[in-house]
C-alpha cells in the first residue's frame, strides 16, 4: 500500500468518519468544521486518495495537546501511527522548550516510544459534554 502524507487537516466527512471507525467517540460535524482549520498542525495519510490516518496538535502554543490520532483498522499494522507522531513530534520540537504538551490515549504503547509517561504530580481530567 503506497501511503502520501500531507499537513492538511482532512475533511469534516473524513474526519467524523474515521473517528468513528477506530473506535473513538463522534464528534458533531458543525463543531468539526469550525475547529478543523485552527488546528495548529494536523498530518494526514492516504491510499489512493482514501484517508486511512490522521493526527491534529491543537492550542495556542504556551499548552498544546495531541489529538485525533487514527488510523484505519483496514491499515493498521504498517507502523502508520508512528509515521503520524514523527511527524508531529517534529513540528513540536519547533515549539519553545516551555511549551507544556499534552496527550489523552486509550493506549499508551505508542506514546511511551516518543517520552511521553503519565506524570505521578498532577492528575489528567475531562468533562464530556
Amino acid at each position: 500500500m503506497e501511503i502520501a502524507l500531507a499537513e492538511v487537516v482532512p475533511t469534516v466527512d473524513e474526519f467524523c468518519s474515521l473517528r468513528i471507525a477506530v473506535g473513538l467517540s463522534a464528534m458533531d460535524p458543525a463543531a468539526a468544521a469550525e475547529a478543523l482549520p485552527r488546528s495548529l498542525h494536523a498530518v494526514t495519510l492516504r491510499s489512493e486518495g482514501t484517508l486511512v490516518g490522521m493526527g491534529r496538535v491543537v492550542g495556542d502554543g504556551l499548552h498544546v495537546q495531541i489529538v485525533d490520532i487514527a488510523v484505519d483498522p483496514a491499515a493498521q499494522g504498517q507502523g502508520l501511527s508512528r509515521v503520524i507522531m514523527e511527524n508531529i513530534m517534529a513540528f513540536i520540537a519547533t515549539l519553545p522548550e516551555s511549551t507544556l504538551v499534552n496527550l489523552f490515549a486509550d493506549v499508551d504503547w505508542l506514546y511511551h516510544k516518543f517520552g511521553f509517561a503519565v506524570p505521578d504530580h498532577t492528575t489528567g481530567m475531562t468533562l464530556h459534554r
